[in-house]
C-alpha cells in the first residue's frame, strides 16, 4: 500500500468537474479522482480549517466518532469497480494505536490481534478523505489502485531519468556491471554457484 497525501482540488478542463488530488510520497505520481462540488467544498473546508456556522456533514461525522469513542485509524481506497473508486474507512473502538502506551497492552497480545479490532466501513472515496483531513488520519492506496489510476507529475523528470539511466548503460561495459555487482554482493569463497550474489 502507498500512503497518499491529499494536494488539493483541481477542475476537469473538459467538463469543469472537481478533481481531488492524491500524490504519492514520491512526488512523482498522483491519482485525479472526480467528485461533485458539494463534495468538493466540504474538502476544502477541511483543508482550509475554515470553521462553519452550523457544522458541515462531515464535522457531524467527526461529532459522531467521537460521541461514540470511535477513532478513525486510516483511509484506504482498495479498487476501481466500473470506474468508481472504492474506499473504507478501518476504524477502532480505543483510542489511536500510537497513543497507546506499551504498559496499558498485555504483552500476549500481538499486533495481529490488534488489528482484527478495526471496523471495516464502506465509504465513498470523497467522504472517506473530507474525514480524514479533518481527524488528521492517514490516507492509504493500494499500489494496483496507483499504478491503474495516476498520472505523472512532471513527465519531463521521468523522461530525464530514464535518459540518464540510457546513457549509464550505453557508457558502461558488461564487464564493468559484472564487477560491480561482485564488488557489492561478493561471492561466498565456500560455495561453487556460477551464480552473481
Amino acid at each position: 500500500m502507498v500512503e497518499m497525501s491529499v494536494i488539493g482540488i483541481a477542475l476537469d478542463a473538459a467538463s469543469r468537474s472537481p478533481i481531488v488530488l492524491l500524490r504519492d510520497p514520491s512526488r512523482r505520481r498522483q491519482v485525479p479522482i472526480w467528485i461533485d462540488q458539494a463534495q468538493a467544498h466540504n474538502i476544502m473546508a477541511g483543508l482550509n480549517g475554515e470553521p462553519s456556522p452550523r457544522p458541515l456533514s462531515h464535522d457531524l461525522m467527526v461529532s459522531l466518532l467521537e460521541a461514540g469513542e470511535l477513532h478513525l485509524e486510516r483511509v484506504i481506497i482498495h479498487a476501481i469497480e466500473d470506474s468508481t473508486f472504492r474506499a473504507v474507512l478501518k476504524l477502532s473502538h480505543d483510542a489511536p494505536s500510537d497513543a497507546i502506551e506499551d504498559v496499558t497492552q498485555p504483552e500476549s497480545i500481538e499486533e495481529n490481534e490488534l488489528s482484527e479490532e478495526l471496523l471495516d466501513i464502506d465509504a465513498r472515496p470523497s467522504d472517506a478523505i473530507a474525514l480524514a483531513i479533518r481527524t488528521g488520519s492517514s490516507i492509504w492506496m493500494l499500489e494496483e489502485v496507483v499504478a491503474e489510476a495516476s498520472i505523472a507529475v512532471d513527465a519531463e523528470a521521468d523522461a530525464e531519468d530514464r535518459n540518464e539511466f540510457r546513457r549509464f548503460l550505453d557508457q558502461v561495459s558488461p564487464a564493468a556491471m559484472v564487477r560491480h555487482l561482485q564488488s557489492r554482493h561478493p561471492r561466498d569463497d565456500e560455495t561453487d554457484d556460477d551464480t552473481l550474489g
